[in-house]
């Protein structure tokens, strides 16, 4: 646990709550007489954390941005694969606590585990050390290299994609909702976007609204490399 706490910047009075987050379902349900819990509760309130910091972010540093637009950054900053990034920076995978069947199937390369463990860390210091410490870990690990460019800042993804398509005639654009998971509280949505029919980009987010913009994001990335 040292190592990884090095790498968090953060060094636990109990360690028993970043031994949770690193505690996948999987694991507590094989060990539940031994009393391991997974890191469901602790992902619940760190989403929370994590989307009061990055909307205190985007408020101090993007003055002129109307609400509209920080809802839609927030949810792209917050996204699945920058909490994935996260989670690889740190070298999640190493420490997780998975059960044999998902550590089987590839449980520790899952972006959607390895994302949901970067909140249950972020709960983890926050109960810890409370909200400095919490701001200080999401500034610096999940927010430290973004660039807030003109393009971010104007970004409505599923209008620009619908702009694009259009300027071929008979063009025709249908997001489907692929997946959702988690509690009532806490749902995942995963959507695909498609051109005429043809798979062309998928998306994650807390809102259905949220992941079908990550999906026109994910065409339009396509589209233009």
């Amino acid at each position: 646990m040292e190592k990884l706490e090095a790498k968090i910047g953060y060094s636990f009075k109990n360690k028993k709550l970043l031994e949770t987050a690193l505690t996948h379902s999987s694991y507590a349900n094989e060990k539940h007489s031994g009393g391991a819990q997974s890191y469901e509760r602790q992902e619940f309130l760190g989403d929370s954390v994590l989307g009061l910091v990055t909307a205190e972010f985007l408020f101090n540093h993007e003055p002129m941005l109307p609400e509209g637009r920080m809802t839609r950054l927030r949810a792209e900053l917050v996204c699945e694969a920058s909490l994935h990034k996260t989670a690889l920076s740190l070298g999640l995978g190493e420490y997780m606590r998975l059960g044999k069947g998902e550590a089987n199937t590839g449980g520790r390369e899952r972006p959607s585990i390895l994302a949901d463990m970067v909140e249950a860390i972020i709960a983890a210091i926050y109960l810890d050390a409370g909200m400095a410490e919490a701001r200080r870990f999401v500034l610096e690990k999940v927010l430290g290299d973004v660039e807030i460019s003109e393009q971010r800042r104007s970004a409505d993804y599923k209008t620009q994609l619908q702009e694009l398509v259009q300027r071929k005639s008979n063009q025709h654009i249908a997001y489907e909702l692929v997946s959702e998971s988690g509690p009532d509280h806490n749902k995942l949505f995963e959507f695909e976007v498609k051109i005429n029919g043809q798979p062309s980009g998928r998306g994650s987010g807390r809102t259905k609204k949220e992941a079908e913009q990550m999906a026109a994001c994910k065409a339009l990335e396509a589209m233009v490399k």
